[in-house]
Protein backbone atom coordinates (compact mmCIF):
# COMPACT_ATOMS: atom_id res chain seq x y z
CA UNK A 1 0.00 0.00 0.00
CA UNK A 2 1.21 3.52 -0.76
CA UNK A 3 -1.38 5.61 1.12
CA UNK A 4 -2.74 4.43 4.37
CA UNK A 5 -6.42 3.89 5.68
CA UNK A 6 -8.35 5.39 8.25
CA UNK A 7 -8.93 2.72 10.26
CA UNK A 8 -12.04 3.15 13.05
CA UNK A 9 -12.28 0.48 15.89
CA UNK A 10 -15.69 0.61 17.41
CA UNK A 11 -17.46 -1.44 20.48
CA UNK A 12 -18.43 -5.26 21.50
CA UNK A 13 -19.15 -7.90 19.44
CA UNK A 14 -17.82 -5.91 16.67
CA UNK A 15 -14.74 -4.91 18.05
CA UNK A 16 -13.94 -8.23 19.18
CA UNK A 17 -14.50 -9.72 15.24
CA UNK A 18 -12.63 -6.81 14.14
CA UNK A 19 -9.11 -7.80 15.12
CA UNK A 20 -10.05 -11.89 14.68
CA UNK A 21 -10.86 -10.63 10.78
CA UNK A 22 -7.49 -8.19 10.43
CA UNK A 23 -5.30 -11.28 11.80
CA UNK A 24 -6.83 -14.24 9.76
CA UNK A 25 -7.97 -12.04 6.49
CA UNK A 26 -6.05 -9.03 5.91
CA UNK A 27 -2.74 -8.62 7.26
CA UNK A 28 -1.51 -12.51 6.11
CA UNK A 29 -2.11 -11.18 2.62
CA UNK A 30 -1.41 -7.46 2.33
CA UNK A 31 1.35 -5.08 3.70
CA UNK A 32 -1.36 -2.80 5.99
CA UNK A 33 -0.68 0.87 6.43
CA UNK A 34 -3.48 2.16 8.54
CA UNK A 35 -4.27 5.52 10.41
CA UNK A 36 -6.11 4.36 13.70
CA UNK A 37 -8.73 5.89 15.66
CA UNK A 38 -10.36 4.13 18.57
CA UNK A 39 -14.34 5.35 18.67
CA UNK A 40 -15.11 2.74 21.30
CA UNK A 41 -17.42 4.13 22.98
CA UNK A 42 -14.65 4.53 26.50
CA UNK A 43 -12.09 6.16 24.03
CA UNK A 44 -15.12 9.21 22.60
CA UNK A 45 -16.22 9.94 26.31
CA UNK A 46 -12.38 10.35 27.46
CA UNK A 47 -11.89 12.51 25.13
CA UNK A 48 -15.34 14.60 25.11
CA UNK A 49 -16.30 12.57 21.49
CA UNK A 50 -12.66 15.07 19.62
CA UNK A 51 -11.52 11.74 18.34
CA UNK A 52 -14.81 11.29 15.82
CA UNK A 53 -13.76 14.63 14.25
CA UNK A 54 -10.74 13.73 14.28
CA UNK A 55 -11.51 10.26 12.36
CA UNK A 56 -13.35 12.12 10.43
CA UNK A 57 -11.00 14.76 9.17
CA UNK A 58 -8.73 11.84 8.02
CA UNK A 59 -10.77 10.14 6.15
CA UNK A 60 -11.18 13.56 3.91
CA UNK A 61 -7.24 14.10 4.08
CA UNK A 62 -6.36 10.28 3.24
CA UNK A 63 -9.55 9.47 1.07
CA UNK A 64 -10.93 6.26 2.36
CA UNK A 65 -11.50 5.34 6.16
CA UNK A 66 -12.75 1.34 7.30
CA UNK A 67 -15.03 1.82 10.23
CA UNK A 68 -16.01 -1.21 13.19
CA UNK A 69 -20.15 -0.39 14.59
CA UNK A 70 -19.81 1.78 17.60
CA UNK A 71 -22.65 1.98 20.10
CA UNK A 72 -25.06 5.64 20.43
CA UNK A 73 -24.50 6.17 23.44
CA UNK A 74 -28.21 6.88 25.43
CA UNK A 75 -29.19 6.87 29.72
CA UNK A 76 -28.49 3.04 29.60
CA UNK A 77 -25.36 3.08 28.43
CA UNK A 78 -24.25 6.18 30.38
CA UNK A 79 -24.89 4.50 33.00
CA UNK A 80 -23.55 0.97 32.11
CA UNK A 81 -20.25 2.56 31.27
CA UNK A 82 -20.22 5.27 33.27
CA UNK A 83 -20.16 8.51 31.02
CA UNK A 84 -19.13 12.03 31.88
CA UNK A 85 -22.17 12.95 29.26
CA UNK A 86 -24.18 11.64 26.43
CA UNK A 87 -22.47 12.14 23.21
CA UNK A 88 -23.84 12.06 19.97
CA UNK A 89 -23.59 9.38 17.32
CA UNK A 90 -20.59 9.16 15.80
CA UNK A 91 -21.66 8.59 12.61
CA UNK A 92 -23.77 11.43 12.35
CA UNK A 93 -20.76 13.26 13.34
CA UNK A 94 -18.26 11.56 10.74
CA UNK A 95 -21.60 12.15 7.78
CA UNK A 96 -21.64 15.79 8.59
CA UNK A 97 -18.20 16.40 8.47
CA UNK A 98 -17.97 14.43 5.37
CA UNK A 99 -21.07 15.92 3.60
CA UNK A 100 -21.71 12.03 2.31
CA UNK A 101 -24.28 10.01 0.64
CA UNK A 102 -24.55 6.66 2.27
CA UNK A 103 -25.00 4.20 -0.11
CA UNK A 104 -26.17 0.30 1.37
CA UNK A 105 -26.54 -2.53 -0.90
CA UNK A 106 -27.29 -6.12 0.26
CA UNK A 107 -24.69 -9.12 -0.16
CA UNK A 108 -26.56 -11.77 -2.42
CA UNK A 109 -26.04 -15.40 -2.41
CA UNK A 110 -28.34 -18.06 -3.84
CA UNK A 111 -28.57 -19.91 -0.76
CA UNK A 112 -30.12 -17.43 0.98
CA UNK A 113 -33.15 -15.95 -0.98
CA UNK A 114 -35.19 -12.83 -0.48
CA UNK A 115 -38.51 -13.13 2.07
CA UNK A 116 -40.17 -10.46 -0.61
CA UNK A 117 -40.14 -13.76 -3.00
CA UNK A 118 -40.21 -11.52 -6.24
CA UNK A 119 -36.82 -9.91 -5.41
CA UNK A 120 -34.23 -10.74 -8.12
CA UNK A 121 -31.78 -8.58 -7.97
CA UNK A 122 -30.50 -6.02 -4.86
CA UNK A 123 -32.23 -2.89 -3.91
CA UNK A 124 -29.71 -0.25 -3.13
CA UNK A 125 -30.31 2.25 -0.90
CA UNK A 126 -28.90 5.76 -1.14
CA UNK A 127 -29.16 7.53 1.88
CA UNK A 128 -28.95 11.59 2.57
CA UNK A 129 -26.49 11.43 5.58
CA UNK A 130 -27.22 15.39 6.89
CA UNK A 131 -29.93 17.20 8.64
CA UNK A 132 -33.78 15.60 8.95
CA UNK A 133 -34.63 14.31 12.57
CA UNK A 134 -30.81 13.38 13.51
CA UNK A 135 -29.93 17.36 13.94
CA UNK A 136 -33.26 18.54 15.29
CA UNK A 137 -34.00 20.95 17.87
CA UNK A 138 -36.64 19.48 20.61
CA UNK A 139 -38.09 20.35 23.47
CA UNK A 140 -41.11 19.80 26.01
CA UNK A 141 -43.68 22.24 26.83
CA UNK A 142 -46.47 23.07 28.25
CA UNK A 143 -49.64 25.59 28.06
CA UNK A 144 -48.75 28.22 25.26
CA UNK A 145 -47.90 28.54 21.20
CA UNK A 146 -44.74 27.69 19.56
CA UNK A 147 -43.41 30.01 16.45
CA UNK A 148 -41.08 28.90 13.98
CA UNK A 149 -39.09 32.38 13.90
CA UNK A 150 -36.87 33.45 10.85
CA UNK A 151 -34.21 36.15 11.20
CA UNK A 152 -32.60 37.00 7.96
CA UNK A 153 -28.55 37.42 8.18
CA UNK A 154 -28.63 40.70 5.97
CA UNK A 155 -31.30 42.71 7.97
CA UNK A 156 -34.81 42.93 7.20
CA UNK A 157 -37.65 42.12 8.99
CA UNK A 158 -38.74 38.50 10.47
CA UNK A 159 -40.67 36.20 9.55
CA UNK A 160 -42.70 33.57 12.07
CA UNK A 161 -45.29 31.04 11.73
CA UNK A 162 -47.50 29.51 14.76
CA UNK A 163 -46.53 25.59 14.78
CA UNK A 164 -49.07 25.03 17.44
CA UNK A 165 -51.22 26.45 20.51
CA UNK A 166 -50.94 23.81 22.99
CA UNK A 167 -53.71 23.57 25.73
CA UNK A 168 -51.67 21.73 27.57
CA UNK A 169 -48.10 19.63 27.88
CA UNK A 170 -46.63 18.72 24.52
CA UNK A 171 -43.57 18.17 22.44
CA UNK A 172 -42.61 20.31 19.35
CA UNK A 173 -39.40 19.39 17.26
CA UNK A 174 -37.50 21.89 14.26
CA UNK A 175 -35.64 19.72 11.70
CA UNK A 176 -33.61 21.47 9.11
CA UNK A 177 -31.45 21.31 5.62
CA UNK A 178 -29.56 23.07 3.28
CA UNK A 179 -29.91 23.18 -0.72
CA UNK A 180 -26.07 22.89 -0.62
CA UNK A 181 -26.28 19.31 1.10
CA UNK A 182 -28.98 18.69 -0.87
CA UNK A 183 -27.81 19.11 -4.25
CA UNK A 184 -24.52 17.21 -2.86
CA UNK A 185 -27.20 14.14 -2.11
CA UNK A 186 -28.82 14.03 -5.30
CA UNK A 187 -25.42 14.31 -7.66
CA UNK A 188 -24.27 11.74 -5.46
CA UNK A 189 -27.19 9.48 -6.15
CA UNK A 190 -27.07 10.46 -9.98
CA UNK A 191 -22.95 9.70 -10.11
CA UNK A 192 -23.64 6.31 -8.48
CA UNK A 193 -26.68 4.95 -10.11
CA UNK A 194 -24.32 5.82 -13.68
CA UNK A 195 -20.89 4.11 -12.29
CA UNK A 196 -23.15 1.15 -10.95
CA UNK A 197 -25.88 1.52 -14.18
CA UNK A 198 -28.92 1.56 -12.11
CA UNK A 199 -32.34 2.80 -12.50
CA UNK A 200 -32.20 5.66 -9.59
CA UNK A 201 -35.72 6.36 -7.80
CA UNK A 202 -36.18 9.32 -5.40
CA UNK A 203 -39.03 9.74 -2.89
CA UNK A 204 -40.29 11.75 -0.44
CA UNK A 205 -43.78 13.53 0.51
CA UNK A 206 -44.04 16.49 -1.04
CA UNK A 207 -47.63 16.22 -0.83
CA UNK A 208 -47.93 17.03 2.96
CA UNK A 209 -44.51 18.22 3.09
CA UNK A 210 -44.94 20.99 0.41
CA UNK A 211 -42.10 23.33 1.41
CA UNK A 212 -39.21 20.88 2.71
CA UNK A 213 -40.31 17.83 0.99
CA UNK A 214 -40.90 19.81 -1.96
CA UNK A 215 -37.49 21.09 -2.07
CA UNK A 216 -35.90 17.69 -2.67
CA UNK A 217 -38.17 17.12 -4.70
CA UNK A 218 -37.57 20.68 -7.05
CA UNK A 219 -33.57 20.01 -6.60
CA UNK A 220 -33.34 16.71 -7.42
CA UNK A 221 -35.42 17.42 -10.48
CA UNK A 222 -33.47 20.59 -11.68
CA UNK A 223 -29.75 18.32 -11.07
CA UNK A 224 -31.29 15.49 -13.39
CA UNK A 225 -32.40 17.87 -15.95
CA UNK A 226 -29.33 20.54 -15.40
CA UNK A 227 -26.42 18.24 -15.22
CA UNK A 228 -27.13 14.52 -15.67
CA UNK A 229 -30.15 13.72 -17.79
CA UNK A 230 -27.78 13.62 -20.96
CA UNK A 231 -25.88 11.24 -19.73
CA UNK A 232 -28.36 8.98 -17.86
CA UNK A 233 -30.22 8.92 -21.41
CA UNK A 234 -27.33 7.76 -22.88
CA UNK A 235 -26.29 5.24 -20.35
CA UNK A 236 -30.54 3.95 -20.53
CA UNK A 237 -30.34 5.09 -17.28
CA UNK A 238 -34.00 6.45 -15.81
CA UNK A 239 -35.18 8.63 -13.34
CA UNK A 240 -38.29 8.27 -11.36
CA UNK A 241 -39.80 10.19 -8.61
CA UNK A 242 -42.66 9.05 -6.56
CA UNK A 243 -44.48 9.50 -3.59
CA UNK A 244 -42.68 7.36 -0.30
CA UNK A 245 -45.79 5.74 0.24
CA UNK A 246 -45.90 4.94 -3.80
CA UNK A 247 -41.94 3.72 -3.46
CA UNK A 248 -43.15 1.25 -0.46
CA UNK A 249 -45.83 -0.45 -2.39
CA UNK A 250 -44.09 -0.63 -5.80
CA UNK A 251 -41.13 -2.17 -4.20
CA UNK A 252 -42.29 -5.16 -2.55
CA UNK A 253 -43.98 -5.68 -5.75
CA UNK A 254 -41.08 -5.01 -7.70
CA UNK A 255 -37.86 -7.17 -9.31
CA UNK A 256 -35.68 -4.85 -7.72
CA UNK A 257 -32.05 -4.09 -9.36
CA UNK A 258 -32.46 -0.19 -8.80
CA UNK A 259 -31.21 2.75 -6.68
CA UNK A 260 -33.64 4.10 -4.02
CA UNK A 261 -32.74 7.53 -3.15
CA UNK A 262 -34.31 8.50 0.56
CA UNK A 263 -33.90 11.07 2.70
CA UNK A 264 -31.70 10.67 5.99
CA UNK A 265 -34.70 8.93 8.33
CA UNK A 266 -36.15 7.47 5.14
CA UNK A 267 -32.97 5.47 4.38
CA UNK A 268 -32.28 4.67 8.41
CA UNK A 269 -35.79 2.62 8.11
CA UNK A 270 -35.75 1.45 4.44
CA UNK A 271 -32.35 -0.05 4.39
CA UNK A 272 -33.12 -2.46 7.26
CA UNK A 273 -36.08 -3.47 6.05
CA UNK A 274 -34.03 -4.38 2.44
CA UNK A 275 -31.39 -5.93 4.57
CA UNK A 276 -33.61 -7.61 7.02
CA UNK A 277 -35.97 -8.56 3.94
CA UNK A 278 -32.81 -9.89 1.73
CA UNK A 279 -31.66 -12.23 4.32
CA UNK A 280 -29.75 -10.44 7.03
CA UNK A 281 -28.90 -7.33 8.86
CA UNK A 282 -25.12 -8.83 8.75
CA UNK A 283 -25.35 -8.94 4.92
CA UNK A 284 -25.46 -5.02 4.36
CA UNK A 285 -22.73 -3.67 2.94
CA UNK A 286 -22.62 0.46 3.64
CA UNK A 287 -19.99 2.88 2.58
CA UNK A 288 -20.30 6.66 2.55
CA UNK A 289 -19.23 8.85 -0.20
CA UNK A 290 -18.57 12.72 0.34
CA UNK A 291 -18.66 15.21 -2.87
CA UNK A 292 -14.39 15.37 -2.23
CA UNK A 293 -14.10 12.22 -2.95
CA UNK A 294 -13.40 10.60 0.46
CA UNK A 295 -15.58 7.04 1.28
CA UNK A 296 -15.96 5.28 4.67
CA UNK A 297 -16.71 1.68 4.10
CA UNK A 298 -18.53 -0.19 7.41
CA UNK A 299 -20.68 -2.96 7.83
CA UNK A 300 -24.70 -1.21 7.86
CA UNK A 301 -25.03 -3.34 11.29
CA UNK A 302 -24.37 -2.14 14.91
CA UNK A 303 -22.49 -3.57 17.40
CA UNK A 304 -24.28 -6.84 18.38
CA UNK A 305 -24.79 -6.39 22.08
CA UNK A 306 -26.40 -9.74 23.15
CA UNK A 307 -23.51 -11.91 21.68
CA UNK A 308 -21.13 -9.47 23.40
CA UNK A 309 -22.54 -10.52 26.67
CA UNK A 310 -22.48 -13.96 25.57
CA UNK A 311 -18.86 -13.79 24.89
CA UNK A 312 -17.81 -12.14 27.71
CA UNK A 313 -19.23 -15.06 29.42
CA UNK A 314 -17.03 -17.37 27.61
CA UNK A 315 -19.07 -18.80 24.70
CA UNK A 316 -18.02 -18.43 21.02
CA UNK A 317 -20.93 -17.01 19.44
CA UNK A 318 -21.98 -17.03 15.94
CA UNK A 319 -22.42 -13.69 14.97
CA UNK A 320 -22.16 -13.25 11.30
CA UNK A 321 -18.62 -10.83 10.21
CA UNK A 322 -19.52 -10.97 6.52
CA UNK A 323 -20.76 -7.07 6.45
CA UNK A 324 -17.28 -6.31 8.04
CA UNK A 325 -15.47 -8.38 5.64
CA UNK A 326 -17.09 -6.67 2.95
CA UNK A 327 -16.41 -3.17 4.80
CA UNK A 328 -12.40 -3.92 4.76
CA UNK A 329 -12.60 -5.29 1.06
CA UNK A 330 -14.52 -2.32 0.09
CA UNK A 331 -11.96 -0.07 1.42
CA UNK A 332 -9.44 -2.22 0.15
CA UNK A 333 -10.38 -2.15 -3.39
CA UNK A 334 -10.93 2.01 -3.15
CA UNK A 335 -7.64 2.54 -2.18
CA UNK A 336 -6.40 0.17 -4.78
CA UNK A 337 -8.09 1.98 -7.23
CA UNK A 338 -7.04 5.63 -6.29
CA UNK A 339 -3.63 4.76 -5.92
CA UNK A 340 -3.13 2.36 -9.17
CA UNK A 341 -2.99 -1.04 -7.26
CA UNK A 342 -4.27 -3.59 -9.52
CA UNK A 343 -2.70 -6.15 -7.12
CA UNK A 344 -4.44 -4.97 -3.93
CA UNK A 345 -8.01 -4.62 -6.00
CA UNK A 346 -7.25 -8.23 -7.36
CA UNK A 347 -7.09 -9.53 -3.33
CA UNK A 348 -10.13 -7.83 -2.56
CA UNK A 349 -12.49 -9.29 -4.98
CA UNK A 350 -10.70 -12.29 -4.31
CA UNK A 351 -11.55 -12.10 -0.49
CA UNK A 352 -15.45 -11.52 -0.95
CA UNK A 353 -15.52 -13.97 -3.40
CA UNK A 354 -13.97 -16.48 -0.90
CA UNK A 355 -16.52 -15.11 1.57
CA UNK A 356 -19.41 -15.65 -0.13
CA UNK A 357 -18.08 -19.34 -1.50
CA UNK A 358 -17.61 -20.31 2.30
CA UNK A 359 -21.59 -19.61 2.23
CA UNK A 360 -22.57 -21.04 -0.80
CA UNK A 361 -20.86 -24.29 -0.20
CA UNK A 362 -22.63 -24.23 3.11
CA UNK A 363 -20.60 -23.03 5.83
CA UNK A 364 -22.36 -20.14 7.55
CA UNK A 365 -23.07 -18.54 11.01
CA UNK A 366 -26.33 -19.41 12.54
CA UNK A 367 -28.50 -16.54 11.34
CA UNK A 368 -27.88 -17.61 7.47
CA UNK A 369 -28.57 -21.61 8.03
CA UNK A 370 -31.87 -20.65 9.53
CA UNK A 371 -32.65 -19.24 6.09
CA UNK A 372 -31.17 -21.14 4.06
CA UNK A 373 -33.00 -22.79 1.11
CA UNK A 374 -32.89 -26.69 0.97
CA UNK A 375 -29.20 -27.46 -0.82
CA UNK A 376 -29.49 -29.29 -4.05
CA UNK A 377 -28.03 -32.63 -4.33
CA UNK A 378 -24.93 -32.01 -5.45
CA UNK A 379 -24.10 -29.08 -3.27
CA UNK A 380 -22.66 -29.69 0.60
CA UNK A 381 -25.33 -29.42 3.12
CA UNK A 382 -25.61 -26.24 5.87
CA UNK A 383 -22.67 -26.85 8.28
CA UNK A 384 -23.33 -23.92 11.13
CA UNK A 385 -20.46 -22.25 12.25
CA UNK A 386 -19.55 -20.06 14.86
CA UNK A 387 -17.73 -16.38 14.05
CA UNK A 388 -14.16 -18.07 13.86
CA UNK A 389 -14.87 -21.20 12.83
CA UNK A 390 -16.53 -19.06 9.67
CA UNK A 391 -13.17 -16.62 9.68
CA UNK A 392 -11.21 -19.95 9.50
CA UNK A 393 -13.46 -21.70 6.60
CA UNK A 394 -13.34 -17.82 4.30
CA UNK A 395 -9.08 -18.44 5.07
CA UNK A 396 -9.05 -22.02 4.09
CA UNK A 397 -11.04 -21.27 0.38
CA UNK A 398 -8.69 -17.57 0.43
CA UNK A 399 -5.93 -20.14 0.31
CA UNK A 400 -2.24 -19.29 1.35
CA UNK A 401 -1.00 -16.05 1.39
Amino acid sequence: MKTPLVEIDGDEMTRVLWDVVKERLILPFVDLKTEYYDLGLMNRDATDDAVSAESARAILRLGVGVKCATITSNAARQEEYGLKKLHPSPNATIRAILDGTVFRRPIAVSRIRPSVSCWKKPIVIGRHAYGDVYRAAEMAVGKGRVELVYTPAEGGPQRRITVADFDGPGVVQGMHNTEASIRSFARACFLYALEEKLPLWFAAKDTISKTYDGRFKEIFGEVYENEFKAACEAAGISYFYTLIDDAVARVVKGEGGFLWACKNYDGDVMSDMIASAAGSLAMMTSVLVSPSGAFEYEAAHGTVQRHYYKWKQGEKTSTNPAALIFAWTGALAKRAELDGIPELASFARRLEAATLAAIEGGEMTGDLAKLSVPAPAEAAPVRPLDSWEFIGAVANKLGEP
